[in-house]
C-alpha cells in the first residue's frame, strides 16, 4: 500500500508534488488499497470480542476478505450501543478494537436524545492530519500563491465530558484542535490562520469569537481566504461583526483590548497582534456604517479569494446569504468528514455548490455502499438492508445512490453512517460522490439534526398543554428558519378549538408548548441553544383553520396524488412557506432556554 509522504517543513512546492502523487497512487490502485486496509484492520483486531462473537476467524490470507463479506452484519449505532456503553463504563478489554480506545468522539447524530459516542484511537489523529495536508495542494492548483497570505477561519472548541470510566467524550474537531497535531503543527500555509491558537481554544464563545474577529480585522490585508467549518458558523461570525463592530473599532483605534476579554492567555495572544491603528479603525467604521452590508467580506478583507465553508446538505440553505455578504466570491467545500471517519476531499473546489463531489480517500477506512432508492423514486424503493447487497468502493455505478457503510481502524465494522451519496464520477479508480442528504433528518440549523420521529414525539408531548382548554392539535408542519439571527425552528400549528378562538388560550400555554418541545429534543439541539447560542428560541405559529386543506390543494394542483397525500412534517419550498405565513393568526416563542449539561443523563446520576 502506498505510504504517505514525509513532509519537509520548508519546501512548499515539493511537498505539494509529493502529496498529489500520493493521491494519484492511492486512487489509481483503489481496489488493492481498500483490500489492504481491510486486511490490516482485521489482522490487528483478530482477537477482539466483537469479531469473535460473530464467528469471524482471521487467517491472515485472502479468505479474510471473503469471510468478512459473508459473515459480518451491517449494523447501526443501536446494535453497537451495549458494547460502547461497556467501554464508556470502564471495561478496558478488547471489545471492538485491540488498541486502547483513547476517547469518544460525540456525533451530531443522536440516540435516545443523547449524542452518539464514536470510539477512536490515538493513531486516527494522524489519518485526519493526512487528509488536512491534502487540501492545500489541491486548492493551490486552482488559486495559486495562497502561501503568501493567511486564512481567517472561525474555529471553536465545544464542551467535553468524561464517561463513568474516565474517557473523554467530545466533538471530533474539539479533539483535533486540542491535540498536538494542531497545537504544535509544523508550518503549513493551509493552517496559517489569523487567529492565535489561544483564541480558538477558549471555551467562552463570546471571548473566542470576539478575539478571532479582532485578529482577523487587524490583519485584513493579509487575508486571502475566509471560512469556518459550516456555513452557519461563518454567517454567525459576520452577524457578530454587525452587532459589535463599534467596540472592535475602538480596540483597533486605541490598541487596547475590550475588558470583557478576560482570559489571560487570550489577552496575551491578541495583544501580540493588536496595535493602535486609527486609519484601519476609521476604514472599518466607514464600511460597517453603510446601509448595505452586501459584499462586506471583500470590502473589509479586499484580497479574499474565496469563502471556505461546507454548503452541501442542509447547509445549502445558507448559500444566498453567503453570496450576499461575499459579493459572489467562490464558495468552496474542501472536505467530507464525520465523527466516525474522515472520508474524502473535493478535487474541483471552485465548482458551484450544487456540483460539489468528494473523492473518497481509499486509505482512510474500508468503504462499502448500500444501494438505496428514496421515497420519491416510486415502487422500486426497498427497505431491505441485506449484507449481500453491499457494493465495494470501486464497483459503484455512475448516477446511482448509496448509503455509506464504513469499517474503521478504531472498531466500527460495517457501520451505517446514515449519509446518502450519489456517484458523480471517478478520479482514476476511486469514485466521486455528491452528498445527497443525511438520512431521516427533518430540521437542521447548525450541527443539530432533528428527525421526523423525534419532532413528532416532542409535538405530541407539547400538545397536551392544550387539553385543559378543550383544544387539540389538528395538524402541523415545521421549517428551519435561517432568515433570523440566529436561525430557529418554526412550527406551524392548526388547532381545533370548540370556541373557535385560540385567543382564549393564555399566551403562557403556547409558550409552555414551545419550551416542552425544546426540552424534548436531543442534546445536540439543546447544546446549540444553551451553550453555543447558534440556535434561537423555537417558535410556534398558529394558522387559520383550513390552512392544511389549502396546503393539500396546492400539492394536488402541482401533481401530487390525492390518495397518497399526507401533510409534510417539514417544508422548505418557498411558495409553501409563503402560503403558511399568509395564514398565521398568532405566534409564540419559547420563554427560556431548555435544560442542558455536558455529558449524558445516565452519567450524571452514576
Amino acid at each position: 500500500m502506498p505510504e504517505a509522504p514525509s513532509i519537509d517543513d520548508g519546501n512548499f512546492d515539493e511537498n505539494n508534488k509529493k502529496l498529489l502523487q500520493f493521491f494519484e497512487d492511492i486512487t489509481s490502485n483503489a481496489n488493492d488499497v481498500q483490500k489492504n486496509v481491510l486486511n490490516e484492520i482485521l489482522s490487528r483486531n483478530s482477537g477482539v470480542e466483537y469479531l469473535q462473537r460473530h464467528g469471524l476467524i482471521i487467517n491472515g490470507n485472502n479468505d479474510d476478505y471473503e469471510n468478512f463479506k459473508k459473515i459480518m452484519p451491517i449494523v447501526t449505532y443501536e446494535d453497537l450501543k451495549p458494547d460502547i456503553d461497556r467501554i464508556a463504563d470502564g471495561d478496558r478489554s478488547p471489545i471492538l478494537c485491540s488498541q486502547p480506545i483513547s476517547e469518544f468522539l460525540t456525533s451530531s447524530g443522536t440516540s435516545g436524545g443523547e449524542r452518539k459516542l464514536m470510539p477512536t484511537i490515538e493513531e486516527e489523529l494522524g489519518r485526519r492530519s493526512l487528509l488536512y495536508s491534502l487540501l492545500m495542494p489541491v486548492m493551490n492548483k486552482f488559486v495559486p500563491d495562497l502561501q503568501k497570505g493567511k486564512g481567517m477561519y472561525f474555529l471553536f472548541i465545544k464542551s467535553e465530558a468524561k464517561t463513568p470510566g474516565g474517557l473523554l467524550a467530545r466533538p471530533v474537531l474539539t479533539s483535533y484542535y486540542k491535540s498536538s497535531y494542531f497545537k504544535k503543527r509544523p508550518y503549513d500555509p493551509y493552517t496559517n490562520y489569523t487567529s492565535p491558537n489561544e483564541t480558538i481554544l477558549c471555551l467562552d464563545s463570546y471571548q473566542s469569537m470576539y478575539s478571532q474577529m479582532l485578529c482577523g480585522l487587524c490583519q485584513n490585508t493579509q487575508v486571502l481566504r475566509v471560512g469556518a467549518v459550516f456555513a452557519s458558523g461563518f454567517i454567525r461570525a459576520i452577524r457578530f461583526l454587525e452587532k459589535h463592530w463599534p467596540i472592535l473599532c475602538r480596540d483597533i483605534k486605541t490598541g487596547t483590548l475590550n475588558p470583557q476579554i478576560n482570559d489571560p492567555m487570550v489577552r496575551e495572544s491578541v495583544m501580540k497582534i493588536l496595535k493602535p491603528d486609527p486609519d484601519l479603525a476609521e476604514f472599518i467604521e466607514m464600511e460597517c456604517s453603510k446601509e448595505s452590508w452586501k459584499g462586506i467580506i471583500p470590502r473589509l478583507w479586499p484580497n479574499t479569494k474565496y469563502v471556505d465553508v461546507i454548503v452541501t446538505g442542509t447547509m445549502s440553505q445558507y448559500i444566498p446569504t453567503l453570496k450576499y455578504y461575499g459579493n459572489d466570491l467562490p464558495l468552496v467545500c474542501t472536505m467530507y468528514a464525520s465523527s466516525e471517519c474522515y472520508f474524502g476531499i473535493n478535487l474541483d473546489p471552485l465548482c458551484e455548490p450544487s456540483e460539489v463531489a468528494y473523492t473518497l480517500i481509499p486509505t482512510m477506512g474500508f468503504f462499502e455502499f448500500l444501494p438505496v432508492a428514496r421515497d420519491d423514486q416510486g415502487p422500486q424503493k426497498s427497505n431491505k438492508y441485506d449484507k449481500d447487497n453491499l457494493v465495494d468502493l470501486v464497483d459503484v455505478k455512475l448516477g446511482h445512490e448509496y448509503e455509506l457503510v464504513v469499517t474503521t481502524y478504531a472498531g466500527l465494522y460495517r457501520y451505517r453512517v446514515g449519509d446518502i451519496l450519489k456517484v458523480a464520477g471517478f478520479k482514476n479508480k476511486a469514485p466521486q460522490f455528491h452528498f445527497v442528504c443525511r438520512k431521516n433528518v427533518a430540521l437542521s440549523i447548525d450541527s443539530d439534526k432533528t428527525d421526523e420521529v423525534e419532532l413528532h414525539d416532542a409535538v405530541l408531548k407539547a400538545s397536551t398543554h392544550l387539553v385543559p382548554f378543550e383544544t387539540s392539535l389538528t395538524e402541523y408542519t415545521s421549517h428551519a428558519d435561517t432568515s433570523t439571527n440566529p436561525g430557529h425552528y418554526v412550527l406551524y400549528w392548526e388547532i381545533n378549538n370548540d370556541e373557535s378562538d385560540e385567543t382564549l388560550i393564555p399566551t403562557s400555554v403556547f409558550e409552555d408548548c414551545c419550551l416542552t418541545i425544546e426540552e424534548s429534543l436531543n442534546s445536540v439541539y439543546r447544546q446549540c441553544r444553551v451553550s453555543d447560542k447558534s440556535i434561537g428560541p423555537l417558535e410556534i405559529k398558529v394558522v387559520e383553520n383550513g390552512t392544511f386543506d389549502k396546503l393539500m390543494d396546492y400539492a394536488i394542483s402541482n401533481g401530487a396524488s390525492i390518495n397518497q397525500y399526507k401533510a409534510p412534517r417539514c417544508v422548505n419550498y418557498a411558495p409553501i412557506i409563503e402560503l403558511l405565513n399568509s395564514r398565521v393568526v398568532s405566534s409564540y416563542f419559547s420563554p427560556k432556554c431548555p435544560k442542558w449539561v455536558p455529558g449524558q443523563k445516565q452519567w450524571l446520576s452514576s
